[in-house]
């Protein structure tokens, strides 16, 4: 009967590659995005070392991309939206920009602002991959978070604010003299977080004293003859962090609450938040959205950047697609499905793991906006005396492991709780004493990656033992899937004092069936009409549920993953709007059918 077992897996085995072989996999990317975040001059007085990126400001420049990132002395260029390379521009502000802006006008000239300090130049260039910039002789002052936004008619505008009490602002400045402000400045928006739940301070939108979001990142989009007006809130550090938009007629207003907001949302799953963006429209004319997301381990300031699709419906309501935000989606290069879920599931989730060596290990979520519930990991060992860990599969980016030391003698196994079908892994690497406060270059990760179907058999299936690249979240797609029931990887060197990680994410497909479709979904919005409280039975199987809603059946743009549980309060509302909600469970198969929407009021 093992003859027969073992005959038929190697003729599965063998199909599958056969398929594949004929049907290449098609290009994906994997939130957060895989690029060298820069390590930050902020918080180094007090020898906090850890890597940031936020705040992005994407543009489309004679058909390729320039993405400028808060405090990244530089800027990174792409012709795929995929694959980034940094550029070390010959003249920069000397902390890096901060929550920079820049906009191609007419495809001639990218201007650009981001002075960390409030006030500057405004920089021009008309060859952004060379590095060369020009300052203008105008001084903009006072100006934090600012949106820079020429018209149709070479009008242009500057929008700034970030506060908890002061509204969003705009200003008129001439183009053609030196960026001199024209007229007086005029308040256009601040938050309403008596209405919009998804306004209000802290984590899952609750603070035990802090009732006031924070207003910040303004951005403007162009559609249709109409004015978005977005903006982020409540706070960069939160899992709710989000961008939301008003809507008018004309650059300065005045603009109305666009009805389903928030636009970009992303509160449950790995790695969370999808606020202070902005929307860039890509060589295709699809939308896309660039976020920022909360890393928040290290410091509150700890960030990460998200790449969502963007839509306008026939009402004109913006929205992204954040469904399983954080799974592999198909490349802006896919011809129908550019930016969606690509169906490859998390094969490695609470799997069980073991180290080769272990200084600690620490389970980590935010308390409120300035503290952390912090728990220590006791050392535990398994049958085989090998070190265990219980932080690395648990899809929570701010627990991690930290190795005795970082060198080619430490490894991490994953034994994966079904066999599956790989088709790529994430490693995301933590920054644990790393002694870096600065843009360093020549940084770089090498690794091999094995795989094994009965933990004794290894094939490599990554080599990047050669590799001179700086990849802190690596995303890493494989050629062809490989059906494996562990994983190992293998450290050569790392940037930094220490080899430590917070996540390795395995993604694929198994074997075994997708969850049922989930029972008995309930909703109770009976307090607050800002918060829903919501229920349902558990499915057998799964891995986690996947709740969407939105202001019609036909507009369920929302979602939150949750893994585990089988209830969920829900903050984010915005009162006197009816809601309609459903339900999807999910595991390493993949995803049940969703129930029917149903009318929340």
């Amino acid at each position: 009967m093992n003859k027969i077992k073992q005959c038929l897996s190697v003729v599965f085995m063998l199909v599958s590659l056969l398929v594949y072989a004929q049907d290449p996999i098609p290009q994906s990317y994997c939130n957060p995005i895989d690029i060298d975040y820069t390590y930050m001059v902020y918080n180094s007085h007090k020898n906090i070392s850890y890597r940031s990126g936020a705040d992005p400001a994407v543009v489309e420049f004679r058909g390729e991309y320039y993405m400028f990132v808060t405090r990244s002395f530089g800027y990174w260029h792409s012709t795929d939206l995929v694959n980034w390379d940094f550029i070390k521009p010959q003249q920069w502000f000397f902390e890096g920009s901060n929550a920079p802006t820049a906009f191609n006008y007419k495809d001639s000239v990218m201007y650009f602002a981001g002075d960390p300090a409030g006030y500057g130049s405004i920089l021009y260039t008309d060859d952004p991959k060379s590095g060369m910039w020009t300052p203008t002789a105008s001084i903009t002052n006072n100006i934090q978070d600012s949106e820079l936004f020429i018209d149709d008619d070479g009008r242009t505008y500057l929008y700034w604010g970030s506060s908890n009490v002061h509204p969003i602002k705009v200003k008129e400045l001439n183009k053609d003299d030196r960026m001199i402000q024209v007229g007086e400045p005029k308040e256009l928006i601040n938050l309403n977080e008596e209405e919009h739940g998804w306004e209000r301070f802290g984590e899952n939108n609750f603070h035990p004293t802090i009732k006031e979001g924070y207003m910040e990142g303004a951005s403007m989009t162009k559609h249709n003859g109409k004015y978005y007006l977005q903006y982020a809130a409540p706070g960069t550090q939160f899992n709710v962090y989000a961008d939301g938009a008003y809507v008018g007629d004309s650059p300065v207003g005045p603009f109305e609450y666009m009805e389903g907001n928030p636009i970009s949302f992303k509160p449950g799953g790995f790695t969370n938040g999808a606020g202070h963006g902005m929307t860039l429209k890509a060589t295709n004319d699809q939308y896309w959205h660039f976020a920022t997301m909360a890393l928040a381990s290290n410091s509150h300031w700890e960030r990460r950047l998200c790449m969502f699709p963007t839509y306008f419906d026939s009402e004109g309501v913006m929205h992204s697609n954040t469904h399983y935000g954080d799974y592999p989606r198909f490349a802006p290069g896919h011809p129908t499905k550019a930016g969606e879920h690509n169906g490859w599931m998390l094969l490695s989730y609470k799997g069980k793991t073991t180290v080769s060596s272990s200084v600690l290990q620490i389970k980590k979520s935010t308390a409120d906006d300035g503290n952390f519930d912090i728990e220590e990991m006791k050392d535990e060992v398994d049958a085989d005396g090998k070190i265990l860990s219980r932080v690395l599969t648990d899809e929570s980016p701010k627990s991690y492991w930290v190795a005795h030391a970082n060198d080619d003698q430490q490894w991490v196994e994953i034994e994966m709780n079904q066999i599956g079908n790989i088709y790529a892994l994430q490693l995301n690497y933590h920054d644990h004493e790393a002694g870096i406060y600065t843009r360093v270059e020549g940084l770089r990760h090498r690794y091999t990656i094995e795989a094994s179907l009965d933990g004794k058999n290894w094939e490599t299936i990554v080599d990047k033992s050669n590799s001179f690249k700086d990849t802190p979240n690596a995303y890493i797609t494989l050629n062809k899937p490989v059906r494996a029931k562990y994983v190992r990887y293998n450290n050569i060197e790392v940037p930094g004092n220490n080899l430590a990680m917070s996540e390795i994410r395995v993604f694929g497909l198994g074997e075994g069936k997708k969850p049922v479709k989930v029972k008995n979904f309930s909703f109770d919005r009976s307090k607050d009409p800002r918060d829903v409280e919501l229920k349902w039975d558990a499915v057998k199987g799964a891995q986690g549920y996947n709740i969407r809603w939105g202001i019609a059946p036909d507009k369920l743009y929302h979602s939150w993953l949750v893994y585990d549980v089988t209830e969920h309060k829900m903050p984010s509302l915005d009162k006197g709007t009816t809601y309609y909600y459903s339900i999807e469970a999910f595991n390493e198969n993949g995803i049940s059918t969703m129930t029917k929407p149903v009318e929340v009021k």
